[in-house]
């Protein structure tokens, strides 16, 4: 039974996400005897990292007609794919485009579909389980589907990035994909210089607790020293101190960094439901009734302004 896994890239350069949905899909390819195959689009020959992390052939269409993401035209090429490579499973990471494109397949190929998953798949009998986020992130659900003609969508940063040695091969497709959608892409605005939220392994979070936007230079600082990336509260970016880009919660972004720390956040149910799933969660708040103290790993009862530049410092310290 083959896998069918949709590498995603940003520039012809493959998101950390596509790699953790490789690893997923050749392991489940491995339960079921068969090869886990990535279909991409690429303009330019760099495959790297596709086959060490699960690929056993790498299906790359070259089309102009997918040069702008649409997801009608996406979705037809994974389902050429899946259709040519006889793939009884598709494997797709839930990220924005993911979450666009999963459910079109899904019609196309006449398959069952299953959202959110964060754990590998497991037989029980004629069927299979998993584990996925219900309730905007607040809860989990095990979830029992059919053994085969499944879309499966993967939340980032659920699965370990596994290795193997595999020898990869690469098929070049030129088929053609006709844009026909009434939906057209005007413009893409484009954070630079900074790493995605959706991609960040830890990310430095900040609320109203900051008092104004001339003081995110010390979140910033923070961010910059760990290797992460910035977010905000939905009030902040509310009052535009942060971008809208930056906001994460209910109505914001979802993430799932190995390490969130947030500082001057409350912890309304709202943002939890964006945030609440990070594997460690940090709350530094001078209020230690704060209702995200319950759902912290570590907490911090103090003042931002006391604290973050102490932990920058000690920082700086340790990396000299």
């Amino acid at each position: 039974m083959n896998i069918l896994v949709f590498a995603e890239s940003e520039s012809n350069t493959f998101k950390k996400s596509s790699f953790e949905a490789l690893s997923y899909g050749k392991e489940m390819a491995k339960k079921f005897d068969g090869m886990c195959i990535a279909v991409c689009h690429q303009t330019q020959d760099n495959f790297e990292g596709l086959g060490k992390y699960g690929a056993d052939k790498v299906v790359n269409y070259a089309s102009d007609d997918l040069a702008i993401f649409n997801p009608k035209s996406y979705a037809e090429m994974i389902v050429h794919a899946a259709k040519k490579h006889n793939c009884q499973h598709i494997v797709i990471s839930q990220t924005y485009s993911g979450k666009a494109i999963a459910p079109l397949i899904a019609v196309l190929m006449e398959y069952n579909i299953v959202t959110g998953i964060v754990d590998l798949v497991e037989e029980k009998g004629e069927q299979l389980e998993a584990t996925k986020t219900v309730f905007s992130n607040k809860a989990y659900a095990r979830l029992s589907f059919p053994k085969d003609r499944m879309v499966i969508t993967l939340v980032p940063n659920s699965c370990d990035l596994k290795e193997y040695d595999e020898k990869t091969e690469i098929i070049q497709n030129s088929t053609s994909f006709e844009n026909q959608s009434q939906t057209k892409s005007l413009d893409r605005i484009k954070a630079k210089g900074k790493i995605p939220l959706t991609e960040a392994e830890i990310v430095v979070s900040a609320g109203r607790g900051l008092k104004g936007p001339e003081n995110w230079n010390m979140i910033e600082e923070l961010a910059d020293l760990l290797g992460g990336a910035t977010a905000c509260s939905k009030p902040v970016s509310d009052m535009e101190w942060r971008p809208h880009s930056e906001h994460v919660g209910q109505t914001g972004i979802t993430i799932k960094p190995d390490l969130y720390i947030a500082i001057g956040i409350s912890g309304a149910i709202q943002h939890l439901a964006g945030v609440g799933s990070s594997k460690n969660i940090v709350v530094i708040n001078t209020d230690k009734e704060a209702p995200f103290f319950k759902a912290a790993d570590y907490g911090i009862v103090g003042d931002a302004f006391d604290v973050v530049p102490k932990m920058i410092a000690e920082l700086k310290n340790i990396q000299s």
